[in-house]
């Protein structure tokens, strides 16, 4: 059982119980509609003194879980955070929570998310804490993956909702996981003296759209014929995905002085047992010529190698692209070879960068 007069301390929250003081703030959360309150919470004013008595506390009775204001220093309901699924003899729970509208945006679910989950194990012999996201909510897998939690599945359509059924993520925590799940590298920027690499936004599908269905693209690399900004536009809301469950993580570069689209870099089949990866560019027909792909592919290799400890990095070019063979070679990689009808029944020449060949 859980213990009922659990105050988790977190640096900016409070977690505890749902009270009878709570009964003006729920009131005025209850009328403005704002949907965060946990399950069960009164949809009209009249049922929340019998909710704060008793039925927000039913769960934690019956031994399933808990629910939990979060407060913040001025003891203001800001969200709630719950534990339910509870299985003791398994030694597993499942974690859920809200923050008000007005509070988004601020870290509060991560903290919240860590703090209990910290006082989970602390103080209670479960092992494993699970938690479930939308696949289309990037918010809420952020909070997962920055809580430590490990992308593990895909439940295809699990869940049904307004607009029809969704996929559902399934994350996982382990008693002595670290903060961030093996496997996943930070979202992160990187500066060159001329360009600056950024996590591509919803922005750059104009550009990124014109670049993968420019003819040069189309020949040399695998992107979708008659690429449109439809398909430019899955790519971005995918690669974030991409990077939580440890796939790989994609760049926009763009150009300092102006800040325009100039390539979009990204890497691929990351091996995380062998810390081996591939590098892939397109660049826009408006910035060829002026060494942008080379300069940026340098600049991830270098941070891919010194910060997160990778041995190799490979990068494939086609047969008949000689632009990119230039920048594979002005960037260090040494030619290993061709790899016979690797792309559409293309030959693709294969390259290599070891930390040695920038030493």
């Amino acid at each position: 059982m859980f213990v009922p007069d659990v105050s988790i301390a977190t640096e900016r929250l409070t977690l505890r119980p749902f009270g009878p003081q709570d009964a003006a703030r729920i009131r005025a959360i209850v009328r403005s509609g704002a949907r965060f309150l946990p399950p069960g919470a009164p949809a009209t004013a009249s049922g929340i003194v019998q909710w704060l008595s008793n039925g927000v506390h039913e769960l934690r009775r019956s031994g399933q879980g808990l629910h939990l204001a979060m407060t913040g220093a001025d003891g203001l309901i800001v969200g709630a955070i719950s534990l339910f699924k509870t299985s003791w003899s398994a030694g597993t729970t499942e974690v859920g929570y809200g923050v008000h509208p007005l509070y988004r945006g601020r870290g509060f679910a991560t903290e919240a998310v860590r703090g209990l989950v910290d006082w989970v194990f602390a103080t209670t012999e479960l092992r494993r804490i699970d938690l479930t996201a939308n696949l289309d909510n990037v918010a809420s897998l952020r909070v997962a993956q920055k809580a430590g939690f490990t992308w593990e599945g895909v439940l295809r359509a699990a869940v049904m909702e307004d607009d029809g059924p969704h996929d559902l993520v399934v994350f996982g925590l382990l008693r002595g996981d670290g903060r961030l799940p093996a496997g996943t590298l930070p979202r992160t920027e990187l500066r060159t003296q001329r360009l600056l690499l950024r996590p591509p936004t919803v922005a750059d599908v104009p550009d990124l759209a014109a670049t993968g269905a420019d003819p040069f693209t189309q020949a040399n690399t695998g992107m979708p014929r008659g690429y449109t900004e439809e398909h430019a536009r899955a790519f971005i809301d995918g690669s974030e995905r991409r990077r939580m469950r440890g796939a790989g993580i994609t760049w926009t570069v763009e150009e300092l002085e102006t800040g325009r689209f100039a390539a979009n870099v990204d890497l691929r089949d990351l091996d995380w047992n062998d810390h081996t990866a591939e590098i892939g560019y397109m660049t826009a027909p408006w910035a060829r010529g002026k060494g942008y792909a080379g300069e940026a592919v340098l600049a991830i290799a270098r941070w891919l190698f010194e910060r997160h400890g990778f041995a190799r990095l490979q990068l494939r070019a086609n047969l008949a692209n000689a632009a990119s063979q230039r920048v594979a070679e002005k960037a260090g990689f040494v030619r290993e070879g061709v790899a016979r009808a690797s792309l559409g029944g293309e030959d693709l020449i294969v390259y290599s960068l070891i930390p040695s060949d920038l030493a």
